[in-house]
């Protein structure tokens, strides 16, 4: 089961009560209840690969004895009209694991990084060109591990005013995407196939965005988000009615 570890870190400074009125407030609403920590959410609601029994194919921690590697992801928000997107990135063939897979920007800690925020930002800095300055950090959601890579890594999630121009390093990323909350949490988004995966099948879940099948521990940790911020919009409507 997930859960919320971390603190909000300024997200009511981050947005600001001056633009409460924006037409995509709610989203940041949404966004910012889903940091508070909450009640834990059952396995059954997030988008883990699973056997073709309905178990999970995935161990949720290392094996006793092995110590797994850290890292961070930056989920990236910006106001779009009346919604915010954030950003997702095609992996290079360059990499050394997951390649062509679609992630969220980042990778594995530093010694000089002070905690996995510093990770987060610096790896999109280096990915993407986006100033770690002009990134405000709102919190971060469960840290989740990743078996294949044997790394636990820690979503932030951080608030862009506007996109800037990317300047993408071509040798970690192949293409930048970019989705809105309104589709993330839009059912239709998320498909299931059968897939053979290490000899064994099972069922896939992913977000179809774009033409790309965004799957494994990147549809884990949005869908993380997902069922925050569903409960987020819920307290937001009930507050607003």
């Amino acid at each position: 089961m997930f859960y919320r570890r971390a603190g909000m870190e300024g997200a009511e400074r981050a947005v600001g009560a001056a633009q409460d009125d924006a037409p995509w407030a709610p989203w940041a609403a949404s966004v910012r209840a889903a940091l508070i920590p909450g009640s834990l959410i059952p396995e059954e609601q997030l988008l883990l690969v699973r056997d073709l029994e309905g178990r999970s194919f995935r161990p949720m921690e290392p094996a006793p004895g092995v110590v797994p590697r850290t890292g961070a992801v930056l989920i990236a928000l910006y106001p779009d009209g009346a919604d915010l997107r954030l950003i997702l990135t095609v992996r290079s063939h360059h990499v050394a694991s997951h390649r062509g897979e679609v992630s969220l920007p980042g990778g594995a800690t530093d010694p000089d990084d002070d905690g996995p925020v510093a990770t987060a930002l610096r790896e999109c800095a280096e990915e993407l060109g986006i100033a770690a300055d002009t990134v405000a950090v709102w919190g971060t959601l469960s840290p989740v591990y990743i078996p294949p890579s044997n790394f636990r890594i820690t979503p932030v999630i951080g608030w862009l005013p506007a996109l800037p121009p990317l300047m993408i390093n071509r040798h970690e990323v192949d293409a930048v995407i970019t989705v809105t909350l309104r589709e993330l949490l839009d059912p239709a988004t998320v498909v299931v196939e059968r897939w053979t995966l290490r000899g064994h099948d099972v069922l896939v879940p992913f977000f179809a965005i774009a033409g790309h099948k965004v799957w494994g521990a990147t549809a884990l940790i949005l869908s993380e988000l997902v069922v925050r911020m569903r409960r987020g919009l819920i307290a937001y409507n009930a507050e607003a009615s």
